[in-house]
């Protein structure tokens, strides 16, 4: 029998066990109260953050896994206590959360992925909107948050509008449309009136949006950030630190500097990022010739100096415009368009990011030998 891990051993395996909303470790988050060992049996305590912790589920699984793929250990009981008042101030001061912790919102949104540029003008919302609908054509369960609270635009491509209804558990329900959840600004002011918000008001928009909203499950979030590497970004990054960054570029050499700069951002603030996609990679007329307007091979010189993938780079053609304003994602209504062909071969990129893993699976046991046949044997027909 292998000797049983030390603790230090243990609290290694445990940092593999990430809280689903605040998208850090239990380790790092100081949420494992006691761990006790002998005789192949591994006792963990997990300190939750409320008594009705919609996933307690999900820390006991991923702690049995963790811990139960160690040498030397045999059974895995997981126990549960409540971080005290003192201790949830000491975690809502060491993350940068005032306001208090999360109860539940994101529990069950498996990937985010924050899609950004360093200006503005090179179709970030048309490539996000497009993505989300690449993404559900591929039977993705997919949400979009407009952070781009300044110059909201994703609720028109979608074409939904109103003030969302509020659930019996008071959580906003976002709208949808083409099987896509969506929540934006733009569905709690005036059409067309513009947003006049300092940081503090635009922090505590975003942390409602992303957790006072019931997204229920979903296979990627998708989160439209506005241009530039301001307050909205560093938000972002402070609630969501296991997103992964999406870098929007156009292929020529000015708008390439500029998606640098948002590139240098998500690296300060420790967001990973995930890929570029190049936009407007030349026009397409109807009868198929092709014009390279913007020059070509900036997406591609982007993401060899990040040493990410070049995930698509998309053509400007006239159909991706028009469904764009008209609130049809193009992917859906055209899919043999060549800017809905390369919004696929995006999505399919994005999702070999985010690998599933496949269960284990158990050795079938050994079938019962079978008795053999008894009484009198018959004689064969002739």
């Amino acid at each position: 029998m292998d000797a049983m891990p030390s603790r230090d051993e243990i609290l290694k395996a445990l940092e593999a066990v990430i809280d689903p909303e605040l998208r850090r470790s239990i380790v790092e988050l100081e949420m494992v109260r006691s761990i006790d060992s002998a005789d192949g049996l591994v006792r963990v305590t997990v300190s939750l953050t409320t008594p009705g912790c919609p996933i307690r589920s999900h820390f006991e699984t991923a702690v049995r896994t963790a811990v139960g793929a160690l040498p030397g250990v045999e059974r895995v009981e997981v126990g549960f206590d409540v971080l005290s008042d003192h201790e949830k101030a000491g975690l809502q001061k060491k993350l940068g959360r005032p306001g208090g912790l999360p109860e539940g919102a994101l529990a069950q949104v498996s990937n985010v992925v924050c899609v950004g540029s360093g200006k503005g003008g090179v179709g970030k919302s048309t490539i996000t909107a497009n993505l989300a609908a690449a993404l559900t054509a591929d039977g993705k369960r997919v949400g979009v948050l407009d952070a781009d609270v300044w110059g909201y635009s994703i609720p028109r491509m979608f074409a939904v509008s109103g003030r969302p209804p509020v659930s019996p558990q008071r959580k906003i329900m976002p709208l949808e449309n083409h099987g896509v959840k969506v929540m934006s600004i733009g569905f709690f002011v005036e059409e067309d009136s513009a947003v006049v918000w300092r940081g503090p008001m635009l922090h505590k928009a975003l942390t409602q949006f992303l957790e006072d909203v019931e997204w229920g499950q979903l296979d990627f979030l998708l989160v439209d950030l506005p241009p530039g590497t301001g307050d909205v970004s560093m938000t972002l990054a402070q609630l969501l630190p296991q997103a992964k960054f999406l870098i929007v570029t156009t292929p020529q050499p000015v708008a390439q500097k500029v998606a640098r700069r948002a590139a240098e951002m998500a690296n300060k603030v420790d967001l990973e990022i995930g890929g570029v996609i190049e936009n407007m990679a030349g026009f397409v007329t109807p009868s198929g010739e092709r014009f390279a307007l913007f020059g070509e091979g900036g997406g591609q010189a982007l993401a060899d100096e990040l040493d990410v993938p070049l995930l698509g780079s998309v053509p400007l053609t006239m159909p991706l415009r028009v469904q764009s304003d008209a609130g049809e994602p193009l992917v859906f209504t055209d899919p043999d368009d060549p800017a809905s062909q390369a919004m696929r071969h995006a999505a399919r990129g994005l999702m070999a990011m985010f690998p599933v893993e496949l269960p284990i699976l158990q050795a079938a046991a050994p079938a019962a030998p079978v008795a053999a046949p008894t009484g009198m044997s018959l004689p064969m027909a002739g």
